[in-house]
């Protein structure tokens, strides 16, 4: 199989890596979900830790196989451990996740946001459209955290911003797109629309993402492979919850179920993966 071709046994094969090697996951993330990524990851079958003191993150990255940064709660001491975390991982080659969240929202979050990527370029950054263009240096408007552009939009903002930091792009939205600055380009298109009402699903998404980049080192075959995942389960989860009459509070916890319980024969009848020459 070519680098370019990619189907749902290898990615299920990525998954299984994960379930087997239970690669440790340093998160540096939100106050709002931290707790809802954390089980996402035990879910899954990795191993979270969320530290965030200046004084340990160059050491936890030291042990970790993945480091993600997640800007939705700012304040100077958090972008401070997220520098040093960043500038230690590079060094040791342990590959970083960065989740721009509501980037383009204010000044302050954009000057962070630069602060970091003086620091160092990620290995992939995952965001919903606006953040995505606003990162490549688009215009985009933002409602706070939440994306008034479509990922559809954001495609060429994606594959301009992957060649500028020599990364993975992936733009979340009703379809994924995921980007390298090879030129490879793959679309998923599962998911479910409640998705997008519980808190942290698209933060957990990034840590996903960490945790497939810990055990797959193609980082686009790894970022394709978590949104696959997810994607996947979120669609069964919403019609499991719909069958119980139920709404997003159950959802929650079927997409924890659904992660942990995903089987290899409903994943590759579900996957809906197109991947551009």
């Amino acid at each position: 199989m070519n680098a370019n071709s990619i189907d749902s046994a290898a990615l299920w094969a990525d998954l299984q890596a994960v379930r087997r090697q239970a690669p440790l996951v340093h998160n540096i993330t939100n106050f709002v979900v931290m707790n809802y990524s954390a089980n996402a990851l035990l879910a899954v079958g990795a191993s979270p830790v969320m530290a965030h003191a200046k004084e340990e993150v160059a050491d936890m990255v030291g042990i970790a196989g993945a480091l993600v940064l997640n800007i939705g709660t700012l304040a100077p001491d958090w972008t401070a451990a997220m520098q040093l975390a960043l500038a230690a991982a590079r060094k040791r080659g342990v590959p970083v996740v960065l989740d721009p969240v509501g980037a383009g929202a204010t000044p302050y979050r954009n000057a962070a946001l630069a602060e970091l990527l003086r620091t160092g370029a990620p290995s992939v950054v995952r965001g919903n459209g606006s953040e995505v263009m606003s990162v490549a240096g688009q215009a985009a408007a933002t409602r706070g955290v939440d994306s008034a552009s479509s990922s559809n939009d954001a495609v060429d903002a994606a594959r301009a911003l992957a060649h500028e930091l020599q990364a993975t792009v992936c733009v979340s939205g009703a379809d994924d797109h995921v980007v390298d600055a090879g030129g490879r380009w793959a679309v998923l298109s599962n998911g479910h629309p409640w998705m997008t009402r519980v808190t942290g699903v698209g933060c957990s998404a990034s840590a996903l993402v960490g945790a497939f980049a810990a055990v797959q080192p193609d980082t686009w075959r790894a970022t394709v492979a978590a949104m696959a995942v997810l994607g996947v389960v979120g669609e069964l989860a919403a019609e499991r919850t719909q069958a119980a009459q139920a709404g997003v509070g159950r959802l929650q916890i079927e997409l924890l179920d659904g992660l942990q319980l995903l089987d290899e024969a409903s994943f590759a009848q579900r996957l809906k993966l197109k991947v551009h020459a």
